[in-house]
């Protein structure tokens, strides 16, 4: 029987908006719901995909599990421990990848990655290894020793991926890890989470790229307004659809379930 090594139970999260982003948003919310009642369930070494349109929560899922932020209720965990309470424990467990990471434009790859190998507490022998490894893997050999204010988005990305798993993490959380890549980035990053799993590690990936989620992903769950509308192996949630139109179609009944409560 699989083990659950990344699970959520009822995660609520808001924010509170200012007169500015009420005007951007086009709303009169003084606070959104960025994460209502959500609970999830990742097993040993599978895919899971967490798929929604942009502003369903999906970021803000992953930063909770990630310790970044803290939700208001309800809790998550993460091998076992909390990240309400064992935030460290979390830290030193997982690896965490987001497309807004900011790296330092004025260090190389070679020192971000030495010094986050150094913070893990990798062995430097290890390390140097598994540095030359990855390197290679996504070409990051020529660009080792220049700045990253000078490295292309891709490279950028690439290198932000090396250095989220700088510590070979069995759990890893990425936060859409193709967005913004051309297509040639994209597919290097995509085949290396395939091989990621093959290796047996634990993922969980946000995206709302619904050709991604059906490539890599053994198992979804749809996420709409912060709520958890369908989760479960991917084939079953398809239900003989294409990911898409099956996505579309709980879209729409969602929204009117939604009408015909407000109406009621």
């Amino acid at each position: 029987m699989q083990e659950v090594v990344i699970s959520a139970e009822r995660l609520y999260k808001s924010f509170q908006l200012s007169r500015k982003q009420q005007k951007l948003t086009g709303t009169n919310l003084r606070v959104i719901k960025a994460v209502d009642n959500l609970s999830l369930q990742v097993f040993s070494g599978q895919i899971y995909g967490l798929l929604g349109p942009n502003g369903a929560g999906k970021t803000t899922t992953l930063r909770i599990l990630a310790t970044l932020i803290k939700p208001e209720q309800g809790d998550a965990h993460i091998a076992g421990y909390s990240v309400k309470t064992q935030a460290n424990k979390v830290r030193e467990t997982i690896g965490f990848l987001t497309s807004d990471l900011k790296l330092e434009d004025f260090f190389t790859p070679n020192y971000l990655y030495d010094y986050f190998s150094a913070l893990h507490g990798v062995d430097p022998e290890i390390s140097k290894v598994r540095k030359a490894k990855l390197f290679s893997r996504f070409g990051i050999d020529e660009f080792a020793e220049v700045k990253v204010a000078n490295l292309s988005t891709g490279m950028r990305q690439k290198v932000s991926l090396v250095i989220a798993i700088v510590h070979d993490p069995e759990i890893i959380i990425f936060d859409e890890p193709t967005n913004g890549l051309d297509v040639l980035t994209a597919k290097v990053v995509t085949d290396f989470l395939i091989d990621l799993k093959e290796a047996g590690k634990t993922i969980i990936v946000s995206t709302h790229i619904f050709s991604l989620v059906e490539k890599i992903c053994t198992h979804v769950g749809i996420i709409i307004e912060g709520k958890m509308i369908a989760e479960g192996e991917l084939a079953i949630i398809k239900d003989g659809l294409t990911l898409e139109d099956r996505f579309f179609n709980l879209y729409e009944a969602y929204q009117i379930n939604k009408e015909e409560q407000h109406n009621a």
